[in-house]
This record gives C-alpha cells, sequence and structure tokens, in this order.
C-alpha cells in the first residue's frame, strides 16, 4: 500500500521542523516536501504531486485563504489548515474552510489546553481522512456567495424542532444549508465540532448572510421560531423542556466520542424531551459521533435524514448512522432543505 505524500507549508522553521518529525511518525505518511511561502508550494505541488497539504492560515507573502482561492481551481489537492486559536488566525481559517480546505487543527497553545502530542495525532487522524476526499469538483471552479434563502412558508407548529450534527466539510455545508431556510424555520439547534472562539465566529458569519437570526448558544436560550443556536466550543449542549417551552442547557464535561460539545449528547436529550417533535439531521464528518442519539430521535418518534455518500467531504458520521438503521431516508446535499421542509410537512399532517 503506498504511502500518503504530504507537503508541509508553514513560515516558521521550527513549525515546519515538528510537523514534519511528528506526521513522519507514522508508517503510512511520507513527507515529499516543505516550504516557506506559498509560491515555493505552488512549485512543489506541480513537481512532487502531494495527496495532503498542511497549509499555515497566516503567512507572509500571500496567506491560506487567497493561495487557495486562486490555486484550488488550477490543480485541487485536498488541504488541512494548521491555525491559531485567536486573532485573524481564526477568521481566516472559517474562510479557508468556504474555499475548498478539507479541514484544521489548532497549534498548541497553553491557555486552551492544547498540546503538541494532541495536535500532532489529530493531524495524522485529519491527513489520513483528507487523502480520501475528492477535491476534482474545485478544478475551474469559481466560488460565489450561495444564491439568497427561499421564500416558501412553512408549516409545523413552534413546538417543532430541527437538530443537525456535522464535522469535518460541516461548516461549507451548514452554511449552504442555512442560507436557504425562510425567516420562519422552525427553532433550530446545531453541534459543530469546533473549538471555542471558532463556534462564536461561526455563528456570526451565518448571521450575517441567513435570514434566521444565528447566534452561538448561551446557557437557558430558548428555542424559537427563526432562530438558529450553534453549540459553543468546550460546552456540551442540550435541550431541556421547561413548562410549555424548550431550552438549551450548556455544561462542561468529559468529550463524547472524542468530542465536545457531542451530537450524540443534543441529540441524545432531545429524545428523551421533545420525542416526536424532533427532526434530527446527521451531516458530513468523520466518526460516528451522532449516529446513536439519531436513532435514539427515531425511536422517539422523532423524523430523522442523513447526507449521502456523494455529496459528503468525509462519509463517516452519515454512514454510521445509516449503518445503525438511524437514517429514515439520505440525501445528497442541495437537496436537504427541501427534505427538511417535507419532513416538517409530514409531521404536521400525521398530528391531524
Amino acid at each position: 500500500m503506498s504511502r500518503i505524500r504530504v507537503l508541509v507549508v508553514d513560515d516558521s522553521a521550527m513549525a515546519r521542523q515538528i510537523i514534519e518529525k511528528g506526521l513522519s511518525s507514522d508508517p503510512e505518511i511520507e513527507i515529499v516536501g516543505t516550504a516557506a511561502d506559498v509560491f515555493q508550494a505552488r512549485d512543489l505541488i506541480v513537481y512532487r504531486e502531494p495527496d495532503v497539504i498542511t497549509l499555515d492560515v497566516e503567512m507572509p507573502k500571500m496567506d491560506g485563504v487567497e493561495f487557495l482561492r486562486r490555486f484550488m481551481p488550477q490543480k485541487p489537492v485536498p488541504v488541512v489548515m494548521v491555525s491559531a486559536m485567536t486573532g485573524p488566525g481564526a477568521r481566516i481559517t472559517l474562510e479557508a474552510l468556504e474555499y475548498g480546505a478539507v479541514d484544521f487543527v489548532l497549534k498548541p497553545s497553553t491557555s486552551f489546553g492544547v498540546g503538541l502530542k494532541e495536535m500532532i495525532d489529530t493531524l495524522i487522524d485529519k491527513v489520513k481522512a483528507a487523502s480520501r476526499v475528492d477535491v476534482s469538483s474545485w478544478k475551474n471552479r469559481k466560488v460565489q456567495a450561495p444564491a439568497g434563502s427561499r421564500q416558501r412558508v412553512l408549516v409545523g407548529g413552534t413546538d417543532k424542532i430541527l437538530a443537525m450534527g456535522a464535522s469535518t466539510g460541516g461548516t461549507v455545508a451548514l452554511r449552504q444549508i442555512l442560507q436557504a431556510f425562510p425567516a420562519d424555520m422552525p427553532g433550530t439547534v446545531i453541534v459543530q465540532h469546533m473549538p471555542p472562539t471558532f463556534t462564536r465566529m461561526f455563528a456570526e458569519k451565518l448571521d450575517e448572510v441567513c435570514k434566521v437570526n444565528v447566534k452561538e448558544a448561551a446557557d437557558g436560550d430558548r428555542i424559537l421560531r427563526g432562530q438558529v443556536l450553534v453549540a459553543p466550543g468546550a460546552r456540551h449542549m442540550e435541550v431541556k423542556r421547561s413548562g410549555g417551552r424548550y431550552e438549551v442547557r450548556l455544561s462542561q464535561g468529559e468529550k463524547v466520542n472524542g468530542h465536545i460539545p457531542s451530537a450524540d449528547v443534543l441529540f441524545n436529550s432531545l429524545a428523551s424531551s421533545a420525542g416526536g417533535n424532533v427532526l434530527g439531521v446527521i451531516l458530513t464528518g468523520m466518526g460516528g459521533d451522532g449516529a446513536r442519539g439519531l436513532l435514539e430521535i427515531r425511536k422517539a418518534g422523532g423524523r430523522t435524514l442523513g447526507q449521502d455518500r456523494d455529496s459528503s467531504v468525509v462519509y463517516g458520521m452519515p454512514q454510521v448512522a445509516m449503518e445503525l438503521g438511524a437514517v429514515e431516508k439520505q440525501l445528497p446535499l442541495h437537496l436537504m432543505v427541501d427534505g427538511i421542509i417535507q419532513s416538517f410537512q409530514e409531521m404536521q399532517k400525521a398530528e391531524k
């Protein structure tokens, strides 16, 4: 079996050495070159033909986003961004995901508890996942803002809840879905695997382009029609019923399925508190987080949808959910909004 050929791009000589040494420790990975800037990287991509690129977010001459914008349409290669937790690095990383980057890892930070070993272990996993991602659709692609939200009248009472879980590839998938939502969508709760700061910035960026209101969830927030709550990084989010309304509860705790927030935690709480009023959706992502919780929603009488293999960046979470029997129907990403609206319409008809 051939090894995964990786090109490391970082303006820091020390960072390049650390990443090269860390990735080389895995027998399935081969470093085919390192570059101090994107201009060196451009030539190495052509001549060394890497399977995956690790790309520093903030670099002199040209940052990672601008490099992706220019180069992905010419020669698409799976990219894993290496990002700082705070400052412009977080903003640029989110933009990079929109321009074709598959995923990102955080640089070591004592402030946020990200150690060097954890960073390297995570990078190895994500490089392997990225090597299996087909990015050929970026060839000659012109990146445009998605079309405006659809104008349609939704059915469904105020007690209906939409819950979505996603990981690798999820930021782009969720943006595409949410931008198509009309302003009166049932209350929506989301778990996207991301650390603190990133979840807040992700919610803020979505709020700027969506008709629904999008915010990072705060403890005690009510689930309201026309509002989307994104689980904050490093906090689990659950939904509890309080009288005639639903509220979110945030908590610290251990990782579940390797994640905090965890889609399983959210979905399990909804199965218990809202049952047949829930529509659960599981989207692209590594691993199996959310699959068992989605099954509980279905067992409790709720409806469930899953993203299909071809439109998923990583067909991990939806595949596990499908194999468990948790997914009622699989849909490609471009049909997911129609599927969500149709499911809510069917839920209301069933109540009459």
